[in-house]
């Protein structure tokens, strides 16, 4: 029987794709390449909005111990003490500890994860996608009604799909590896050296050290020809401190290319994660904006295939994060330059320096790195909250007196109907099957003024009263159907 969803690819975007997808109850399977789960670690931080997005599910804490992460723009620090708004993120959050409780998470909701299986083909007509697989049991082909590609800055499902990859190739090489054995000076956002060079160490867990380093000149290279004493060598030379007595644990080069798909869907396949957007792995973003392409893509995708949505809010996926994507490619691109042109760069550096000592500016690049900054186009009206995230850590009192975290009222993964008036939550009375209605009172208003706030499942603001011109019902059947008019399964049993 044909599946509603195939996912490709069981990486962090892979996976919370696929969680987001039966949360709302589609029927969903994610094939892997690889046999066996990894522990390669590309990404090692977490931005404050992917720490929120988990948080919203209840994964945060599952994570284990984190450190704040500071933020700098091209090595340029920004004092974040300065904002009235937390944008620290979560840094020696190694990728495969995020896999590792990803995985268990897909697994407690019943999401079977298939490795050992390639995808080689793919085909769509009006109905699905075909797929075809090479696995453990030979090749096959399987059909679903969609198919999302979070495969990768190489992904196959974008080349199968025949979607363009603009941008630019990577004229500089880096290596990166994790290590133990090591007692280097700890260099968490990297520090720059004369002539365009630069290092970085920072702290994972267990004793490891995961240390970058750029040597201003170096091409690209051969990921498959990479070895240990290569990075080692070229840390002596520059820092004059010897590792190779560490024991190297994984190694592995990337280059300053940055690149965002010309299109994030096409027709029944969709892109997600470094399938649809690669950067240096430096910039310490692209894991963390891949997994809030899932947490966008996923509810949206569920409500379609679900008949609780019309198709056509499929759509929004591609108008809400293909600028996100091209925002992190420029930004990349522009801090890679910053950082590592040398000398000649000194001058523009001081500049921006100063710029980001003042608090507006400062706020502003926070606001892009920590992923605060996103807002969408999703409806009329001028409150400041609107397309927004909702703050997380808002808290209502309810009726009967208990606190709650709006965190954790968006755990089912539906939508949210915020109200301190039950005439207003009885307009939601057709959406209850797929939006929560939750009267109370602000204990930590977001506004004095705020009566109501729609939020959807991914935890964006789509309509406040007062401050939003639409009308809440017109809210409502834009991202949650025209109530009976579709129909509704029911909610799969590991939501109980």
């Amino acid at each position: 029987m044909a599946r509603d969803v195939i996912v490709v690819g069981a990486g962090p975007v892979g996976l919370m794709t696929a969680g987001e997808l039966r949360l709302g109850g589609a029927d969903v399977v994610v094939y892997e390449r690889l046999s066996a789960p990894t522990r390669q670690s590309r990404g090692a931080s977490l931005t404050k909005r992917t720490a929120e997005c988990f948080d919203q599910r209840g994964l945060l804490e599952r994570l284990g111990d984190t450190e704040p992460a500071d933020s700098h723009f091209g090595g340029v620090p920004i004092d974040l003490g300065m904002l009235a708004q937390d944008h620290y993120g979560h840094r020696g959050v190694p990728q495969f500890r995020t896999e590792r409780m990803l995985e268990d998470w897909v697994g407690e909701l019943g999401v079977p994860v298939l490795r050992g299986r390639e995808v080689t083909a793919l085909r769509q007509d009006g109905d699905g996608v075909v797929v075809s697989v090479d696995g453990p049991d030979g090749p096959a082909e399987e059909r679903a009604a969609y198919l999302v590609g979070c495969d990768g800055g190489r992904s196959t499902v974008r080349k199968l799909a025949g979607i363009a990859f603009p941008g630019t190739d990577g004229r500089r090489g880096f290596l990166t590896a994790d290590v133990t054995g090591i007692d280097t000076r700890k260099r968490r956002i990297g520090e720059d050296l004369p002539g365009g060079s630069m290092v970085m160490a920072m702290d994972l867990e267990g004793g490891v050290t995961r240390v970058v380093v750029h040597e201003a000149g170096t091409p690209p290279r051969d990921r498959d020809a990479v070895v240990f004493s290569d990075l080692a060598d070229a840390w002596q030379r520059l820092t004059g401190e010897s590792i190779h007595h560490g024991q190297c644990r994984w190694i592995s080069c990337f280059t300053d290319a940055s690149r965002a798909a010309a299109e994030y869907r096409r027709g029944r396949v969709f892109l997600a994660g470094d399938a649809a957007h690669v950067q240096p792995p430096a910039m310490a973003q692209g894991l963390s904006v891949g997994v809030q392409d899932a947490v966008n893509l996923g509810w949206k995708l569920a409500a379609v295939v679900a008949g609780r949505a019309p198709e056509g809010l499929l759509d929004t996926y591609h108008a809400e994060r293909h600028p996100v994507g091209e925002q992190l490619a420029r930004n990349a691109r522009a801090a890679i330059e910053l950082r590592l042109t040398g000398e000649d760069m000194d001058p523009v550096r001081e500049i921006v320096g100063e710029l980001l000592s003042h608090k507006d500016a400062a706020e502003y690049a926070a606001g892009m790195l920590s992923n605060l900054g996103v807002r969408y186009d999703l409806a009329k009206g001028d409150h400041p909250l609107l397309g927004r995230r909702m703050p997380p850590d808002h808290t209502l009192t309810l009726p009967d007196g208990t606190r709650t975290r709006v965190a954790e009222l968006l755990r089912t993964g539906r939508g949210l109907l915020l109200t301190t008036d039950r005439t207003t939550a009885e307009t939601a009375h057709d959406h209850t099957d797929r939006v929560d209605v939750v009267t109370g009172t602000w204990t930590t208003p977001p506004d004095p003024t705020l009566d109501t706030v729609l939020i959807r499942p991914d935890g964006y603001v789509a309509w406040t009263a007062p401050g939003t011109t639409d009308d809440l019902t017109d809210a409502l059947h834009r991202w949650f159907g025209d109530g009976h008019r579709f129909s509704s399964r029911p909610r799969p049993q590991t939501w109980a």
